[in-house]
Parts: structure tokens; sequence; C-alpha cells
């Protein structure tokens, strides 16, 4: 948990809200994301904002997720 709050806090405000945009597209539909084949994972791409995000949605709907924000 760590080594994620250290990544979080070296975004900036702009690269926040491009990153929240993303999660809350997710969030919405969790089936949005293209499946990475042979796996449970989900990539899903926003070329507009620059972001990528990698998650995984359990039995339980819950989502875990790990994003890369481009500069």
């Amino acid at each position: 948990m760590e080594p994620a709050l250290s990544q979080l806090e070296k975004l900036t405000a702009a690269e926040t809200h491009r990153l929240d945009r993303a999660i809350v597209a997710i969030s919405v539909n969790p089936e949005l994301g293209t499946p990475v084949p042979d796996t449970l994972l989900r990539d899903y791409m926003d070329d507009v904002d620059g972001v990528r995000v990698i998650y995984y949605v359990t039995a339980l709907r819950q989502i875990t997720i790990v994003a890369y924000v481009e500069a």
C-alpha cells in the first residue's frame, strides 16, 4: 500500500482529474475495458485523457485497479 500512496502523491491535480474520469467510467460500466486474453483482467485505454487502466472485477463487483497516466 505504501508504494501506491507515494505514487499518488506524485500526481499533479490535472493527472488526478484525468485518472478520476477513467475510474468513474469503469465504475459505471465495469465491462468497459477489453478482456486481457487468458486472464481475468480488463484493459481500458482513454486516448483522449492519456490514461490506461488495468483492472479486475471481483465476483462481488469490487474493482481492483492499476493505472498509468501518460505525461
